[in-house]
């Protein structure tokens, strides 16, 4: 989910307004920690986890206006969801909806969705299989590859999958790694993380280019 979107086609965004509504006579402002925890019951029964993934798909539907189908978006700039750990999707809307992520747009689908709805769309998510970017140039990805793991493997993993608090960044979109990560570099934007200040700030242009072009071909 980025920070900053470009604008929408109307027809997308009249697609969006129609389903908030319907979603706001759920339970628009659940209390601290109910989505973790409704999703913690989701995990130990598969009955409720089947239940709240159809509904997840049917908020997906709508997602993918802007994240694609099954979470592969079609936007450089949109972040795919696809393949997304479920409980840092569950984190980022609680984010979202705290006006810790700052967009309009999707703090106001965000605050729109009922528990289950949240629940259901990450555990939707976490299911689907993302697409990994096209392939590179070969000595791109061999530097991408070597800082990567000289870097970036500590937290996200050698595979790039992350972990419950950790983001998923293999087959990541490209444009949204390479906006992400230079927005880290000059601690500008909404998303300040000292921990990736720190990683990224002595990197020049060309070394996070390999490291975009590596992270967006990991499967």
């Amino acid at each position: 989910m980025p920070k900053h979107f470009v604008a929408m086609p109307a027809v997308v965004l009249a697609a969006c307004l129609i389903w908030v509504p319907a979603c706001a006579q759920a339970d628009r402002n659940p209390v601290p920690g109910s989505v973790p925890t409704r999703l913690a019951e989701a995990q130990a029964n598969p009955k409720l986890a089947d239940t709240l993934l159809r509904t997840g798909r049917k908020v997906a539907a709508v997602c993918a206006n802007c994240h694609g189908e099954g979470g592969n978006s079609v936007r450089p700039e949109v972040p795919n969801l696809a393949g997304q750990n479920t409980a840092y999707l569950v984190e980022q809307m609680r984010q979202f909806g705290d006006g810790l992520r700052r967009n309009e747009f999707m703090q106001g689908m965000i605050r729109a969705m009922s528990t289950d709805e949240k629940v259901g769309m990450a555990l939707f998510y976490s299911q689907q299989t993302v697409r990994p970017g096209p392939g590179a140039d070969a000595s791109l990805l061999a530097q991408g590859e070597m800082l990567f793991q000289k870097i970036c493997f500590r937290c996200h993993g050698n595979d790039g999958h992350g972990n419950e608090k950790i983001a998923r960044i293999a087959g990541q979109q490209g444009a949204y790694l390479s906006a992400t990560l230079r927005r880290y570099r000059t601690g500008s934007g909404d998303r300040v993380n000292e921990q990736m200040a720190d990683n990224t700030r002595l990197l020049s242009d060309a070394n996070l280019d390999a490291i975009v072009a590596y992270v967006a071909s990991m499967k």
